[in-house]
């Protein structure tokens, strides 16, 4: 009788631990749950550069953006100005507003050329972790009005038809971005923009003119240094052969690098660039300042968030 309950006993268990195994190899082949990558990056722009992030659904980002005068002494600044505080060469006022989590729209005011702008956002493609999908994908588009008075709108030239069309100009980008870690992203900015009118100036060097219609390439990165602090990078490559070695105005490619500083609710960004504008359909087309000649300006952004 003994032998038949060990004999029964050892079955039991022998049953059991090969139910154990099965389901163990039941849940193994199940399909990877696709979770979204969130957070590639923390706000919607970089620095100069827009992010594939969007704000919130029902959510209004009020946004003031400020950019100094030239630091360097060869572009301008001294302990006189400040070293270009006392100076700024740009500022814009925003609202973004998110229609969906992944869809928002924008308008905003700035000092260069008093442009008005307004935006769309559209994230259509989001990073999973399972990297079924590998990037997030995110189209943007901005047009801008510049109401400033005739006389600038030509200063220069000797046009005398007007046309308030000459007024506008447009930007379109493809933001692809990957986060690789909790501490670094990386994207890409494959941008065209257009403008309605350009003043017929030519390059002596290889008599190219001024276009209407340019392509960039941008890329931008975020680099985690701690809990609440990261690093962040911006480079735009504006390809145009009038801007390529002009000896009456230089042209330079936009470069940004900043801090990212993450108090509660709240980011902050403090950053240096030698691009004079803020918004695209002005610095990609007249970066006229140099790194290495001074022209680096200190900026910093504002923004408040309210839910709606």
């Amino acid at each position: 009788m003994k032998n038949c309950f060990l004999l029964l006993f050892s079955c039991v268990c022998i049953s059991s631990y090969g139910q154990q195994d099965l389901l163990s190899m039941l849940d193994s082949a199940k399909p990877a749950t696709k979770e979204k990558v969130f957070a590639t990056f923390k706000t919607t722009k970089v620095i100069n550069a827009q992010s594939t992030e969007t704000v919130k659904k029902h959510t209004l980002d009020f946004r003031i953006t400020h950019r100094f005068g030239d630091i360097g002494t060869e572009g301008g600044g001294s302990a006189h100005d400040l070293y270009g505080l006392d100076n700024i060469s740009d500022y814009r006022i925003s609202f973004d507003y998110g229609i969906t989590d992944n869809l928002m729209i924008g308008v905003g005011r700035s000092k260069l050329n008093e442009n008005i702008d307004g935006t769309i956002k559209w994230r259509f493609l989001d990073q999973t972790t399972d990297n079924h999908s590998p990037v997030s994908a995110t189209l943007y588009g901005n047009a801008a009005l510049t109401p400033e008075v005739q006389s600038s709108l030509y200063s220069g030239t000797t046009d005398s038809t007007y046309k308030f069309s000459d007024r506008l100009s447009y930007v379109t980008q493809i933001i692809i971005a990957r986060k690789f870690s909790r501490s670094f992203s990386l994207e890409i900015l494959p941008t065209y923009f257009h403008r309605n009118y350009v003043k017929a100036l030519t390059n002596p060097n290889n008599n190219a003119e001024d276009q209407n219609d340019m392509l960039a390439l941008g890329g931008a990165l975020r680099m985690k240094v701690s809990k609440r602090m990261a690093i962040l990078v911006d480079y735009f490559h504006v390809f145009s052969d009038f801007r390529t070695n002009n000896p009456i105005t230089p042209y330079y490619d936009p470069l940004a690098v900043g801090i990212e500083i993450e108090t509660g609710g709240h980011v902050f960004h403090l950053n240096f660039t030698n691009a004079s504008g803020i918004i695209e359909n002005y610095f990609l087309a007249n970066t006229t300042d140099s790194w290495s000649k001074g022209g680096m300006k200190f900026g910093f952004n504002i923004s408040r968030v309210f839910n709606l």
